[in-house]
């Protein structure tokens, strides 16, 4: 099983990055997929969750992001997408992806949850 981030970098603010998870080993397209990020000395916070059909009226984003990133999974790839705009310097963290078994229905707390899968961050660093 593997779940891999990447597309991260440095940006100035005000600017977008698109990161991508790939997914390989398992049954990508019956999980849920979240992003997590998290700062060092920081708790880790859930970004965005999108659920296994990939619609995007279902997906869930953090109140900090909404309006600016937008996540969206291509099942036919096995690769799920986060694509950040508007960056500002409290985006910089590492990013993560991770893989949650809740059958097309993502829950109201579900960065509570601890997922099935944890990919490997990727560092977003947002700085002028």
């Amino acid at each position: 099983v593997q779940l891999q981030a990447s597309g991260g970098g440095l940006v100035q603010p005000g600017g977008s990055l698109r990161l991508s998870c790939a997914a390989l080993g398992f049954d990508f397209e019956g999980y849920e997929i979240g992003w997590f990020r998290q700062t060092p000395g920081e708790e880790r916070e859930g970004v965005s969750c999108v659920p296994t059909s990939g619609s995007g009226d279902a997906a869930y984003y953090h109140d900090s992001v909404k309006g600016r990133f937008t996540v969206s999974r291509d099942n036919a790839k096995n690769m799920v997408y986060l694509q950040m705009t508007s960056l500002k310097p409290e985006d910089t963290a590492v990013y993560y992806c991770a893989a949650f078994r809740w059958w097309g229905v993502v829950p109201l707390y579900w960065s509570d949850y601890g997922p099935d899968y944890w990919g490997q961050g990727t560092q977003v660093t947002v700085s002028s």
